[in-house]
């Protein structure tokens, strides 16, 4: 336990904050899983692109909240853009 002022009041912010990191890394998790299921399931669906758009914006409001790194986000954001596009290249 912290015995300084100043160390008191950085673990009171960073249970703020990690609780905070927590549920917006959870949210990101859930929609990029339902984009992933959307692209499994039919590739070339209205909903695949509505689940992709979702997990594409949850993604950048991460970013934008400091949660993750912008780098991070790219990387899933490619990812998820490579898996949809190699099924509707391998369908066509």
């Amino acid at each position: 336990m912290p015995n300084l002022r100043s160390a008191k009041k950085r673990m009171r912010i960073e249970v703020t904050r990690r609780a905070r990191n927590a549920a917006v890394k959870s949210t990101v998790r859930t929609y990029v899983t339902k984009a992933r299921n959307a692209i499994a399931s039919d590739a070339d669906a209205p909903e695949t692109e509505e689940a992709i758009r979702a997990a594409i914006s949850n993604l950048d409001r991460a970013v934008r909240k400091g949660v993750l790194h912008r780098n991070n986000a790219a990387r899933r954001k490619s990812r998820l853009m490579a898996r949809l596009n190699k099924l509707q290249a391998a369908k066509a």
